[in-house]
Order: C-alpha cells, then structure tokens, then sequence
C-alpha cells in the first residue's frame, strides 16, 4: 500500500471543501446552542430574577396572551448562547486555524481563555456596575407624570443586550493584542488614530446605554477608552514578540 509522504506539502482545500468544512461547524454551533438553551430553560425562573434584581422595585407586566412564553425563550437562549460560549469560540478558531502560520496557531491558543474571561469580565462588569443606575435612571426619569409599566419582552431584550456588547468589547484589547502580533495592525497606528477612538467609543456609549444621562454614558464610553489603550499596550508587547 502507498504511504504518505511527510515531506509532502500541505492539501490546500477547495471552496467547496471550505464550505462544507464551514457547514459542519456551524452545524456544531447550532447543536451547541440548542443544549445550552435546554440547561438555562430548566433555569429561566432563577435567570430573571437575577435580571430583575439590577432595578430597584421594578414591576414587569405583559400585554399579550404569549409574551410570557416568548420572553422565557428569549432569556433561555441567550443564556444558552453564554453557555455555548466556548464552543462557539472554539469552532471559529479551528475554522480560521488553517491560514495562520505555526507561531500565529500557537499565539491564538493562548489567547482563547482570555477572550472568554474578557467577555465574562464584562458582561459583569455590566451586571453589577453600569446596570443599576442605568434602569433606575431610565424607570425613576419622568414618573412622577406615568408609572412605569414595562413589558417583560422590552426589559429582557434591553438588559441582554447591553450584556452582550459590553462583555464584546472587553475583547478588544486581545483582538488589537492579537492584530499586532500577526503584523495587521502597527501598535502606531492605533496611537495616533487614538482620537477617532475616543470618539468611537463616546458614541457607543450613546448606543449601548438607551439613555440620554451623561453620567450612565461614561460608565461605558470611559471604560472603553481604557480599553483601547490597553490594547496599545499589548499591541507593542506583542509587535515586538512576534
């Protein structure tokens, strides 16, 4: 029987291989998510009151026969995505593995534990410190004309979503970090754009935080920019190592 030749190159896949290699994974992906999703189901009643417990005396009512239902979907998904986490990590990095050379493979390795503690960094960084003042704002800013009635779909929708980007950009110091490395990004580069960065990270404070409270928005655009230079930081240690 023939054997393999070790010394020969390495199979360069086709697009129709790319594509069922791409298949599979999310294939994978969508599995994962699907049992994440029946875990926190078995949880959803715990999940809310944790999302609750982040505006003081707040009342959640819904106006449809089926809003409940959708809602309790909506959070157990979400929380399935979070739990899905790794997996979803970890097929995105096998998938983009193949183009990256030895060094760039072993550097991403590394990197993977701390993009997941990044996000999981932030996303309680939102919980526990720009949640609260943020939805007190928003419930306390105008009551004394209307009570505050909000649909329990808007209030879960409003909350998972400033988890998600707030834990999303936590990352960007390792994303930047890693740029560097594989010599996309000169660490000079983002210094001197630094101002475009400042504005950047102002206007997602107004995007992220639905309010028009300066203070709120700088618990977001402040932490950003922190972020940002941090990023530098690690981009030049990593330039000069890779």
């Amino acid at each position: 029987m023939p054997t393999a030749d070790p010394t020969a190159e390495p199979h360069e896949m086709t697009i129709a291989e790319h594509l069922r290699e791409l298949r599979g994974r999310l294939i994978k992906c969508l599995l994962a998510v699907a049992v994440g999703t029946l875990v926190a189901f078995l949880f959803t009643g715990t999940i809310f009151d944790l999302l609750k417990s982040r505006a003081e005396g707040i009342q959640l009512v819904r106006t449809q026969m089926t809003e409940m239902v959708g809602a309790y979907f909506k959070v157990a998904m979400i929380s399935g995505m979070v739990l899905a986490t790794p997996v979803l990590l970890y097929q995105g990095v096998m998938f983009v593995v193949p183009a990256l050379t030895p060094k760039e493979k072993r550097y991403l390795y590394l990197l993977m534990p701390g993009v997941l503690v990044s996000f999981f960094i932030g996303v309680l960084f939102a919980f526990f410190v720009l949640l609260p003042p943020a939805l007190n704002f928003l419930l306390s800013f105008g009551a004394d004309i209307a009570e505050p009635l909000i649909k329990v779909g808007d209030y879960v929708s409003l909350v998972a979503g400033m988890l998600f980007w707030i834990g999303l950009s936590f990352e960007t110091p390792l994303i930047m970090s890693f740029l560097a490395r594989i010599h996309v990004v000169r660490p000079s580069f983002l210094a001197r754009h630094r101002r475009y960065a400042i504005v950047g990270a102002f206007v997602l404070g107004a995007v992220i935080t639905p309010t028009v409270d300066p203070l709120n928005q700088a618990l977001v655009s402040v932490p950003l920019m922190l972020l940002y230079e941090l990023g530098i930081w690690l981009g030049r240690l990593a330039w000069k190592e890779g």
